[in-house]
Order: structure tokens, then sequence, then C-alpha cells
């Protein structure tokens, strides 16, 4: 059992989680920013994009707007903004669903596929300006994607 020394203020900002994952976040995000302005993206919009040419590298199907948002750990509600927007660009299609008209599909179109050759130079980009090694940004996120899914277990995106 860990017990929390007395002298350690277990309420100062400084040894917050939450404080050290804010501040990273949005440091992090200014990092990309510039690299994403000559696609034209927002950094969520460019979460998108890699989310649907994931999928096409994978020869899957149009995804629904719901399996994109469940991809993202977004809210629909969220990612349908983002979605009209990108569709405003000419980077994806949206489609109502044969099968369901309820469900919205979204598909790159040849522009939005085109763009992944621009994009591949933005994470060796973002690897040389944070001036981290590559391993340590991968235990990172190794270590965040465990947290993440057990923030998930314990019921912390639940609606």
């Amino acid at each position: 059992m860990t017990t929390v020394s007395h002298d350690v203020d277990p309420l100062a900002l400084e040894r917050q989680v939450c404080f050290a994952l804010a501040v990273t976040n949005r440091a992090v995000l200014a990092v990309y920013r510039p690299l994403l302005e000559p696609l034209g993206l927002t950094h969520p919009q460019y979460l998108v994009m890699l989310a649907l040419w994931d999928n096409a590298k994978a020869g899957g199907e149009p995804l629904s707007v719901k399996q994109i948002a469940a991809l993202l750990q977004l809210d629909p509600a969220t990612t349908s903004p983002m979605l009209k927007r990108l569709e405003t660009l000419g980077l994806i299609t949206r489609t109502r669903s044969a099968a369901d008209e309820r469900t919205t599909l979204i598909s790159l179109t040849a522009g939005g596929a085109a763009l992944r050759r621009k994009a591949l130079d933005i994470p060796p980009a973002v690897v040389a300006r944070l001036g981290v090694d590559l391993s340590e940004l991968e235990h990172l996120h190794s270590v965040l994607t465990r947290i993440n899914a057990a923030a998930v277990a314990a019921g912390a995106l639940e609606a």
C-alpha cells in the first residue's frame, strides 16, 4: 500500500495529473496548429481525417457519424459540425444510408484522400518540434492509452 508523506500536499497544483495533462494538451496542440494550417485543418478535423484515412487504408466501407464519434470518443452531436465543415472544404461527402435513412455515412473525396500525402509530414515534424525521443513519446502514448482505458472502464465517458 502506498502512503502519502505528511510533507507532501496532495492538493498542490504541480502534483496534479489533471493539471499536467491540461497544460501538456494545450502545448502539444499549439505545436500541431501551425503544421495543420497549410492543410486547412483544425486539430479535431485532423483527428476525423486520421480516422477516415485509417478506414480507407483498411479498405473499409464508409463510416457512420456514430462510428467516427466512437473512434474519437466524442459525442455524435459534437462530431457533426466538424463533418459539415470538412464537407464544405471538399474533403468528405455525407450521404444517407440506403439501409437506414437516420444514419449518415461519411466518405473521403479524392481531395480528402490526396490530403493524406501532405499529412504524412506532420508526425515527424511534431516529434522534431517537441525535441523528445520517439521512444519516450511511444511510452507516453502507451501510458496514456492505459489511463484512458481505465478512466473509460470507470465510467468516465458515460452520458
